[in-house]
């Protein structure tokens, strides 16, 4: 069996959305200096890296990460190679039609290369005409290789609104780099966070 990581690894140096919290870390104990282990504690925001959505993160009233579902984040899984069309970009529908069927869980490769330290505000979105395509189809789960289901300046996240209303959860900044469109198995469970609207996962796809 053969694993591909399509998480993005989380350092000082990995991007964040302008204005959120980036990631840090201090040493609480440290064994040179006579404790008996190492032990740190980091800061970041929930968004940084590879992270699923809550409903809490556009919804107020909705459900926070420790009180979602973990069906749709373990089990098949389709990756396609998609390229945004438009500006600012956006997934066009007409890219998942016929691609869909006999699945509920879909990747969306965007582009080639993957630079997790560098945000692009420009990046392809799903945006909410590809959205509802995926919720016709009855997909439970949509992970993308850029920051966002929508646009960086989208104020009313329409593209996570149709998702939310079928039900479809929400994966962000995977890396398919190294993955080849097709059908493979996912695991991406996010952390039992209370009250939050997001959880750092660490993504994995095996066959």
């Amino acid at each position: 069996m053969r694993v591909w990581d399509i998480s993005e690894p989380v350092s000082p140096a990995t991007a964040v959305f302008p204005g959120d919290t980036p990631y840090s870390a201090e040493w609480v104990m440290r064994m040179e200096d006579g404790a008996s282990c190492n032990v740190s504690t980091m800061r970041m925001s929930v968004h940084c890296g590879t992270h699923t959505d809550s409903p809490r993160h556009f919804d107020s009233d909705g459900l926070d990460m420790a009180s979602v579902g973990l069906e749709p984040y373990i089990g098949p899984c389709r990756v396609l190679d998609v390229r945004g069309e438009g500006d600012p970009s956006h997934v066009p529908a007409a890219a998942l039609e016929g691609k869909l069927d006999g699945v509920t869980r879909v990747l969306l490769r965007t582009h080639d290369e993957h630079d997790s330290t560098a945000f692009d505000p420009g990046f392809t979105a799903l945006g909410p005409e590809a959205a509802k395509v995926l919720v016709d189809a009855g997909v439970t789960l949509i992970g993308i290789d850029t920051p966002s289901i929508d646009h960086a300046k989208s104020q009313d996240l329409p593209g996570h609104h149709v998702l939310y209303r079928g039900g479809v959860a929400i994966l962000e900044n995977i890396d398919l780099s190294d993955v080849e469109p097709g059908d493979y198995e996912l695991i991406a469970l996010p952390l039992k966070i209370v009250d939050s609207d997001s959880s750092p996962v660490r993504a994995i796809l095996r066959r």
